[in-house]
């Protein structure tokens, strides 16, 4: 039976510029010290800054295993939902959005899903049963993997939070469906770089 591991991660705390802060950087590091025993074979990231540099400050515990971007991980909105499907709490935040965005994020989104959430290909000459790669991206990215996991409606992205250098764990199993293995989790993290990109009124 052949397996895909994805180990998803939202990239650090950045600043307004989206530059990876002190923070940041920390908190990347830490997580890759997390992924050094893990068979890691790939780390792929989001083109913007904040993901790049967190991608890199990871990999320098993962000697030898190429750092690639990948154009699917970058920020966007997967879905704009209807109107009906729109939580009240989300009412407005989708405002200016124009069917042509609309339609832009949604290619996007169905992009990265066919690129990455899938068996892999063991047909390929020289590839294995099991593959273990590391996705640097962003919120948005990471709760539409976990949506389409679930095999929940589009709209049920709304709402699900990453931390910055969270692990969230998704497997692609040959014949069953996808299995999260964790999802948001800061175990790796001390308690004062917890929670970062969350909202202050949202962090417990």
């Amino acid at each position: 039976m052949a397996t895909r591991h994805l180990y998803l991660a939202r990239h650090g705390a950045a600043d307004a510029f989206g530059e990876l802060t002190g923070i940041g950087h920390r908190q990347a590091s830490l997580l890759g010290e997390r992924l050094a025993n893990v068979p890691v074979e790939a780390v792929w990231h989001s083109p913007l800054p904040r993901a790049v540099a967190s991608a890199h400050e990871i990999a320098r515990h993962l000697p030898d295993v190429p750092v690639t971007e990948a154009a699917e991980l970058v920020d966007h909105v997967p879905y704009v939902p209807s109107a009906a499907e729109t939580p009240p709490s989300w009412a407005g935040f989708f405002d200016g959005y124009d069917d042509t965005e609309a339609a832009s994020g949604q290619r996007l989104a169905e992009a990265l899903v066919a690129r990455f959430a899938k068996v892999p290909d063991t047909t390929a000459k020289g590839t294995r049963p099991d593959t273990h790669e590391v996705l640097v991206t962003h919120a948005y990215q990471i709760a539409w993997l976990v949506r389409h996991a679930l095999d929940a409606p589009p709209s049920r992205w709304l709402g699900l939070n990453s931390a910055n250098a969270a692990l969230t764990v998704i497997e692609y199993r040959t014949g069953l469906p996808p299995t999260i293995v964790m999802f948001n989790d800061m175990s790796h993290l001390p308690t004062d770089l917890r929670w970062t990109g969350f909202p202050e009124g949202m962090r417990p």
